[in-house]
């Protein structure tokens, strides 16, 4: 074979091989739920692995007037970790608290009893359906989500938190009332330092309640726009601290899987 023929054929292994790694990601299914007389869904990545052996679970929950087919395309949390059944929810119409008063958009509750526990309620019935489903690792289990949906994950950590390993909101704040509720767990955040919705110093406020919870020391770097603050607990508090606004900055979806990766519940 001559050299041309050579390169031809490794690129065609390529290819093939490119394919295949792509394939190993699982295609999203769309599942219902029923919870209080209403129908919920959302887009579950389950790899068939996971029925046979355990499982990450990560849950990404989209901001205010978001979808769940848009957080799937935006972040595609299941082609950077295949091994991991990824699960993007739908919210209900929801009044919000800085925009939307009138709640004609989507969203999730901003705190314990705010419409009825309607979320906390889904969360729940999502998680007993895909432990019937999956084998999940009850020792990794993780929640992201941007701007309602981080608030909504800080809610998940007050009303839920044993049940994660590790939780990644962003251009999100937590009320006194909720991170009052906070046992120490590790923790991404991710603010952009010209926020107009969520203020900077709002976040800035909320990454020192973490690191004051999770008992941490001077930060390190940890990657563009990130420092790591270690824990004397074994909680560690990563700030991912970009430039720009309320949007979520491209590339940052693979600090969060890279920082769920590395932690898992003792």
């Amino acid at each position: 074979m001559n050299r041309l023929g050579m390169v031809t054929f490794v690129g065609f292994l390529l290819a093939i091989a490119v394919g295949v790694g792509s394939a190993l990601a699982a295609e999203p299914v769309r599942r219902e739920w029923t919870v209080d007389g209403t129908v919920r869904e959302a887009l579950v990545c389950g790899p068939d692995g996971a029925k046979e052996k355990p499982a990450p679970l990560v849950f990404v929950f989209h901001g205010h007037g978001g979808t769940m087919n848009a957080m799937l395309r935006r972040y595609q949390l299941q082609q950077l970790w295949p091994d991991a059944i990824v699960v993007y929810p739908q919210g209900l119409k929801t009044p919000g608290r800085l925009t939307d008063p009138e709640g004609k958009r989507s969203g999730w509750q901003h705190s314990a009893g705010h419409m009825d526990d309607r979320d906390l309620k889904f969360f729940d019935a999502m998680l007993a359906d895909l432990k019937k489903d999956y084998k999940v690792d009850d020792k990794r289990i993780y929640s992201t989500g941007h701007s309602n949906g981080g608030g909504y994950t800080y809610l998940l950590w007050a009303e839920r938190g044993d049940v994660f390993a590790a939780m990644a909101p962003t251009a999100a704040a937590a009320s006194r009332e909720i991170a009052d509720k906070f046992k120490p767990k590790p923790a991404l955040h991710l603010a952009g330092e010209n926020d107009p919705l969520v203020k900077y110093v709002w976040q800035e406020a909320m990454i020192a309640k973490l690191r004051e919870l999770n008992q941490c020391g001077e930060g390190e770097p940890w990657g563009e726009f990130c420092t790591r603050y270690p824990s004397k607990i074994g909680a560690p508090v990563v700030t991912y601290i970009h430039p720009g606004a309320h949007g979520f900055p491209p590339g940052a979806e693979k600090v969060i899987v890279k920082f769920f990766q590395e932690q898992v519940k003792p």
